[in-house]
């Protein structure tokens, strides 16, 4: 029996104990970087597409290839190369007084070269057009998959400031049911529990702003990063999308991918056809003026020549028939690459036409949940007043309240995440 009452004792005193640290040391205050800097969402989108490193490297590709092209029509002009050799001996030679041949001589001349038939080159510049074509589609694909992941950022700092401020209410709200908790307490109309209770609540939903703010934070150095600036970077305003009509059938016309996807193969299938042009014969017409100084004695000092150069393959072991297969395995990995890309995105394009009308219907229900939730925390909160509900029920109605809340804001960001899908899908964004 003594030792029951002393256990009772040291557990009263130990929870009056932790009732005055709590009131003593109430949750920290929520700090967290907030940006200096707000975009709208159209100028994130404009700034990611030109200031983005990645779109700056698919738009160097686009330079490279154009790089190429030069190289391949050069290859099929006039190419002119100059040559000087001196020649210096142990000593000359004579004949009869005469220098035949001197210690010293200059040679020089100058080459022109003008292919005249070159059925090979030709068709590496053709090709190399299609190379700058497939670049071109490759950056705009770069850009449109850039804007679409700028897009994702600024609608994921949007949900998540809505989950922020849900959190937020229900904090306050906590924060709130535990002073009048404290204050019945003082009154002596309240219990030690109930304060206790209403301030573990008050801590947790501290704690739970705290993370939400920290995923903020987050989504807002995502965006900063991928509209290139050294810092983080907050939504301004909240981009309304429009659902398109019904329209796939048009979907080569819009997508990017599928456009790239289509000029691929079509430069693979040029390379296949141009594989005959491997064994045509090539002629080059070459003209060499040249002098020598001192003059040769038996040679004149200014000579020029012409000359007719051809040249036709006849045995390589079956080199140009291995590269004709390479070629033939390229064109149908592209080939099959863009039906499948085809068939993707048709699939894609379904799904989120479903997912914008299942959400839509999802946000209609979970606000008008949250809309009861909030209801039932005001008749709840004002029965504990009146001493016709526990604490226990106060703090389940908030919990439900703070729970139905987010799930409202993230319901929200899902119907506008799931519209800016299906316009990525159409090819309809940027």
């Amino acid at each position: 029996m003594w030792s029951s009452r002393v256990l009772g004792a040291v557990a009263t005193s130990v929870v009056y104990a932790a009732g005055a640290l709590a009131q003593a040391q109430p949750p920290p205050q929520v700090l967290v970087p907030v940006p200096a800097r707000q975009i709208t969402f159209q100028a994130a989108i404009a700034q990611a597409i030109e200031a983005n490193p990645t779109v700056k490297t698919a738009v160097a590709a686009i330079l490279r290839a154009e790089g190429i092209l030069r190289q391949a029509r050069a290859a099929t002009l006039l190419q002119v190369t100059a040559n000087a050799t001196t020649t210096t001996l142990n000593t000359d030679v004579e004949f009869q007084g005469v220098t035949v041949t001197p210690q010293n001589s200059l040679a020089a001349s100058v080459t022109a070269d003008m292919p005249i038939v070159a059925a090979a080159a030709w068709a590496r510049h053709a090709q190399a057009k299609d190379t700058v074509e497939v670049a071109q589609l490759n950056a705009a694909d770069v850009r449109r998959q850039v804007a679409f992941a700028t897009a994702d950022a600024y609608l994921t700092i949007l949900g998540t400031r809505r989950v922020v401020e849900a959190n937020i209410v229900a904090r306050d709200v906590a924060k709130a049911h535990y002073d009048l908790a404290a204050e019945l307490e003082r009154r002596g109309t309240g219990s030690r529990l109930n304060a206790l209770r209403a301030q573990g609540q008050w801590s947790a939903d501290e704690a739970i702003v705290e993370t939400a703010q920290l995923s903020l934070y987050r989504a807002q150095e995502a965006l900063g990063v991928l509209i290139a600036s050294n810092e983080p970077v907050d939504a301004a305003d909240e981009p309304e999308f429009a659902v398109p009509p019904a329209d796939e059938g048009s979907l080569a016309l819009f997508r990017t991918d599928l456009k790239l996807f289509a000029a691929e193969q079509h430069a693979a299938e040029h390379v296949l056809r141009d594989s005959s042009k491997d064994w045509w014969p090539t002629l080059d017409a070459v003209f060499q003026p040249s002098t020598t100084v001192p003059a040769p004695f038996f040679l004149p000092a200014y000579s020029w020549r012409l000359l007719m150069q051809g040249n036709a393959p006849i045995f390589d072991s079956g080199q140009r028939a291995s590269l004709k297969m390479q070629r033939q395995a390229s064109v149908d990995q592209a080939r099959e690459t863009l039906a499948g890309a085809s068939l993707q995105a048709a699939s894609e394009v379904r799904a989120a036409r479903e997912a914008v009308a299942s959400t839509e219907r999802s946000l209609a229900s979970l606000r008008a949940a949250a809309s009861q939730a909030e209801q039932v925390v005001m008749i709840t909160s004002i029965s504990f007043r009146a001493g016709a509900a526990t604490n226990i029920e106060v703090i389940d109605a908030q919990r439900s309240a703070r729970d139905a809340a987010t799930a409202a804001a993230v319901s929200e960001d899902n119907v506008r995440r799931a519209r800016l899908e299906l316009l990525n899908a159409l090819g309809r964004f940027p």
